[in-house]
């Protein structure tokens, strides 16, 4: 299952919920994460490990 519920994982490191495609996919550490779109994978792939901390600290908070 992806991780955040299939919120896109770069939105959710800046504090912000958009829904996750399931074409824009990134496999790391054996966890799934979706972004909102090819682009934005693009952006979350330049730093995973920090994106990872980053969208982790704001989860699920952001829901609130």
């Amino acid at each position: 299952a992806p991780q955040y519920g299939g919120y896109c994982a770069f939105e959710l490191s800046k504090g912000a919920l958009a829904k996750g495609d399931p074409k824009a996919w990134t496999v790391n550490d054996g966890k799934l994460y979706l972004n909102f779109s090819e682009a934005v994978r693009e952006n979350w792939r330049t730093d995973i490990p920090g994106n990872v901390a980053a969208a982790n600290g704001n989860w699920p908070k952001v829901l609130e």
